[in-house]
């Protein structure tokens, strides 16, 4: 069952955070309060995710204990941190070649209708990254 501090904490978290914004569309922005609302909105939300990690750190050592009680190793834990990764840089690099070719090929096809079949490869082979590095991921997670 869970304790009163963890059902009202995220509620606390999701006020202080929520509640700068409300304030914003209710008194409208303009350019002299903008530049301090968003910097009050980042500190703020800055400030949350410090107090709920540190609220919650005493359930993270417990997590640990348990674990290191039953005997479990990291070895599982660093293949899922690398099937993240591989899945995380495989799409950030397909995201990379898609939005440096995709333009390209938008104004090759606009200026030759012909040229659809070239241009669309390079578009294509972009996107083949993000599927390897997916495939990368579910032969990192069969292994463990």
């Amino acid at each position: 069952m869970l304790s009163m501090k963890e059902m009202l904490l995220p509620l606390v978290a999701v006020v202080l955070v929520i509640g700068p914004l409300w304030l914003m569309f209710k008194k409208g922005v303009n350019k002299e309060n903008a530049k301090a609302r968003v910097l009050t909105q980042i500190s703020i939300f800055a400030g949350v995710f410090m107090i709920v990690m540190i609220m919650q750190a005493h359930s993270f050592t417990v997590l640990a204990q348990e674990a290191a009680k039953a005997g479990a190793s990291s070895d599982a834990g660093l293949g899922f941190i690398a099937a993240a990764l591989a899945v995380a840089a495989s799409a950030l690099g397909a995201g990379w070649a898609v939005a440096s070719a995709a333009p390209a090929a938008i104004g090759a096809i606009s200026e030759n209708p012909d040229n659809f079949g070239k241009a669309i490869i390079f578009v294509a082979l972009g996107e083949g990254v993000a599927i390897y590095g997916l495939l990368i991921s579910i032969l990192i997670i069969n292994k463990l």
